[in-house]
């Protein structure tokens, strides 16, 4: 599992930040981080390497502006697609992008997601050139759906955005249909993949969906070989294994049945 994050924010052009409007945005966006951010621009400091910082409690959110695109990544620009068509036309035309990332002592993967994305969400606010979130190399998404699910950072279980962090994509298996994540492992130390014969597909999405969510709140809990469920008729068998779909990569693979 993962210790941090690491975010870019992709900008149509080359643009820096304004710290001290990042901080009033952050603070007019999420007045539950008022206590924790200081009162005044003495928070906001340059760090090392061009990077700028706002000092939030304990943690450090620091912006590095960067005057060139990302590098290319078609898998990742392949799969924002499955929900946004305009995905890759966005990411070919960016010539900018910002490094997010936060920063602090004995911090939680989720608190430190949650500050994270309320803090690009900020960004996002303070700054027209946005145009794209990468999400720890994995998940991207357009800067106005940013924009709007991160006002929910700090919204308690299980309605806080984890749709930013983690992407829930369908697939054909030869049992009838699957669904798979990318992102969950930085929580979770696997991803999901579920293949069912019984379930339609929407309603794949949503089981696969709230098991993200669980395990984003409560950690690497399933264990191999575990069952779960719905109901006391429902039965969902968990298998730790190697995905014979996506690359041998380490997946909790979930099966459904009923008694």
């Amino acid at each position: 599992m993962s210790n941090s994050f690491l975010a870019f924010v992709l900008t149509e052009r080359p643009a820096a930040p304004d710290m001290a409007a990042l901080a009033a945005a952050l603070r007019t966006r999420h007045p539950e981080l008022a206590t924790e951010m200081h009162a005044s621009d003495a928070g906001i400091r340059q760090g090392s390497a061009g990077a700028s910082v706002l000092r939030c409690g304990d943690q450090l959110i620091t912006v590095m502006s960067m005057p060139t695109p990302i590098p290319g990544d078609p898998g990742l620009w392949s799969r924002a697609t499955t929900a946004w068509p305009e995905a890759s036309t966005v990411a070919a035309r960016h010539s900018g992008h910002l490094m997010v990332s936060v920063l602090g002592r004995n911090q939680q993967l989720l608190p430190r997601a949650r500050l994270m994305t309320a803090a690009i969400g900020a960004l996002i606010a303070t700054m027209p050139e946005c145009c794209a979130v990468v999400w720890d190399g994995k998940v991207a998404r357009p800067a106005d759906v940013w924009l709007h699910l991160s006002k929910q950072s700090y919204a308690p279980f299980p309605d806080y955005p984890f749709q930013l962090w983690v992407d829930v994509l369908p697939f054909r298996s030869q049992k009838g249909i699957g669904s798979v994540t990318m992102g969950l492992t930085a929580f979770a130390g696997r991803e999901v993949e579920f293949e069912t014969s019984r379930l339609e597909l929407g309603a794949l999405i949503e089981k696969v969906a709230g098991l993200v969510v669980y395990l984003i709140e409560h950690g690497q809990v399933l264990r191999d070989g575990d069952t779960f469920g719905g109901d006391a008729k429902e039965r969902i068998a968990v298998r730790y294994k190697n995905s014979d779909h996506f690359n041998g990569m380490p997946v909790f693979h979930c099966t459904d049945g009923w008694l």
